[in-house]
């Protein structure tokens, strides 16, 4: 497939060349394909009901032609926004688009159209914007273009689904049904049809829109066979089948072709300066390892490698080998010491008992039975320490021939259980640092790897991304796609209040938009519990005979109540339910008393 000049046509292949298929089939088994919103039929007819099997068969290549035009739909969407959000950004934005985004040679072009611009006293940045402008509208023309003209059929695939479903419940003929829906189908992909034209590559010219080059797409007409027949044969089914399936392969190499010239550019010539940049790092590091190596006469990467590892060493025996082991020692020595904290605590209990014997005879004997026996440990002590102060105004002579001796030997006695007590405590407290001190040691090492840990498990562990995945961001992107379902509800009403029976463009825009939230919220809705509900509410949106009413409340109930779309403070939806209902009671309290 060649470029001709200027005005000219370009014959199209409708086998497509060897770059679209190598594409495709790199797209194919670089993503895996994921099942979306599944093809309704109307009515409670089921696939079992159809004896001659036309209607599952016809079903399963709609399918199939839904599952194309929604992935084709969601390639021309993506960038379609991408133009749009340039479209709608400021001056810096689209020159920094025009010099940092379109690769090194659209650099090199803007700095000389820069230098000659300041030569000459004209205004450069203003040939720059003008530029882009003109390019980004050309794109954004065409894209949307293209992505209402998708939409239109899948939005008319469903519908006539839909209908072949409808008449085959109320008694039509299977057969005649099916060719109905096949003929309607290949008649929309001529809204496919028409003349498309390139864009201009040069960005600095003033060239427009009619003189680039064009590109026609023309599908198979359908012949008059099966056209005007109204009941068709086996042959003739399988012919429309094979009709639309050529069709779909046409459309799909044509859209290769076109979406090569409109896509937005390739990450790696947006981030080129990135890439550069940490090429020219590569490369400086590259010549300063050769310079230190063996190659380039010195021994500095071999000193340097040795020093590392010794170091490497050090902090693994210091910081990881003698903490663990410290630890493992402590904890092991705790066990085999179990019995001799028991006999330390047995004889801090046999020194207690001994005191409170001690207490009981001396006060027994200065106060009476009956005082001993009726006090507690601390009135013993007060009682003894009483006598001890009033023999103390004698102390010769209590020292002899009093309790003053006594009373001595009973406060050592006490001062011996304080001690015991104390040091038992202390022991405790002892083991019990040496094992925070062994973790604090080996808290670098165990941050360390979790840091690693951490970088490793990005690259290795297959993650999920975008809306698909977990994290506030993606409950988020999940929450956008419920405002885009709203927003499609809502336009297809507005073009049934206008008068327009068939908006299959906007009932198409919201089967797409049902179709992304289907992908994306399956695995978090599975992971939490609430796919079987979702999906029913999901499916219940794309019936196209249901009401825009029950469809706004649905919608606004899967924002309000599923958890995985739109999660609310648990708090915060409680205390609306309750006012709700207060305002509701008061509301019916007011209705009563004026009647």
């Amino acid at each position: 497939m060649g470029h001709e000049a200027a005005g000219d046509m370009v014959a199209f292949e409708v086998n497509g060349g060897f770059l679209s298929k190598f594409t495709r089939f790199w797209k194919k088994g670089s993503v895996p394909a994921r099942d979306g919103l599944p093809l309704l039929l109307g009515s409670s007819f089921s696939l079992e009901e159809d004896e001659s099997g036309t209607v599952e068969k016809v079903v399963d290549v709609m399918s199939v032609t839904v599952s194309q035009l929604l992935e084709h739909l969601h390639h021309v969407t993506k960038h379609l926004e991408f133009w749009q959000r340039l479209s709608k950004g400021g001056e810096s934005d689209k020159l920094s688009f025009m010099m940092l985004e379109r690769g090194p040679w659209a650099f090199f072009q803007g700095i000389s159209m820069f230098i000659r611009s300041s030569v000459v006293g004209a205004s450069p940045g203003q040939k720059l914007l003008l530029g882009a402008s003109s390019r980004i509208s050309e794109r954004v023309t065409v894209l949307a273009d293209l992505r209402e003209r998708l939409a239109k059929i899948t939005g008319q695939v469903y519908i006539e689904v839909d209908k072949m479903g409808e008449k085959v419940s109320i008694g039509r003929n299977s057969r005649v049904a099916s060719s109905e829906c096949i003929l309607a189908v290949l008649k929309a992909l001529s809204v496919l049809e028409g003349v498309y034209k390139f864009p201009q590559r040069n960005y600095y010219s003033k060239g427009d829109l009619s003189s680039a080059v064009t590109l026609a797409l023309d599908f198979d007409d359908i012949p008059e066979t099966i056209g005007l027949r109204m009941e068709w044969t086996d042959s003739d089914l399988d012919h429309g089948i094979k009709l639309l399936s050529d069709s779909l392969w046409k459309l799909n190499n044509f859209l290769d072709t076109v979406m090569w010239q409109y896509r937005r550019p390739r990450r790696i010539v947006r981030k080129w300066i990135h890439y550069t940049g940490g090429a020219l790092g590569l490369g400086i590091l590259s010549g300063w390892l050769f310079r230190h190596s063996q190659l380039g006469g010195s021994n500095d990467l071999e000193r340097w490698t040795k020093e590392g590892f010794d170091a490497a060493s050090g902090f693994w025996e210091e910081h990881v080998q003698q903490p663990l082991l410290a630890i493992r020692d402590d904890l092991f020595d705790t066990f085999r010491k179990r019995h001799r904290e028991g006999n330390e605590l047995g004889d801090v209990k046999l020194t207690a008992e001994s005191l409170h014997r001690m207490l009981q005879e001396f006060v027994a004997q200065t106060k009476g039975s009956d005082a001993a026996e009726g006090s507690s440990e601390q009135q013993l002590v007060e009682l003894m320490m009483i006598r001890y102060e009033t023999e103390l105004s004698h102390p010769l002579r209590n020292l002899l021939t009093g309790q003053l001796a006594r009373a001595l030997l009973i406060q050592v006695q006490k001062l011996k259980l304080d001690i015991e007590t104390a040091m038992l405590e202390l022991n405790q407290i002892l083991r019990a640092n040496e094992i925070n001190f062994a973790v604090l040691s080996a808290m670098p090492a165990l941050l360390g790897a979790f840091l690693i840990g951490k970088l490793l498990k990005r690259p290795f562990i297959k993650g999920q991304k975008g809306a698909e995945g977990r994290g506030r961001k993606a409950q988020l992107r999940r929450r956008m796609m419920i405002v885009d379902v709203d927003n499609a509800v809502m336009t297809c009403q507005m073009c049934i209040d206008e008068g327009q029976v068939d908006a299959f463009a906007e009932f198409g825009t919201l089967i797409y938009s049902l179709d992304r939230l289907y992908k994306a919220a399956r695995n978090p809705a599975t992971e939490s519990g609430e796919w079987l509900s979702l999906q029913k509410d999901i499916i219940e949106l794309a019936k196209p005979r249901l009401s825009t009413y029950y469809k706004m409340a649905i919608a606004a109930r899967m924002e309000r109540v599923y958890e995985c779309l739109a999660p609310m403070p648990r708090l915060r939806v409680r205390y609306s339910y309750v006012l709700v209902a207060q305002l509701s009671c008061n509301k019916g309290i007011e209705e009563e008393n004026q009647d």
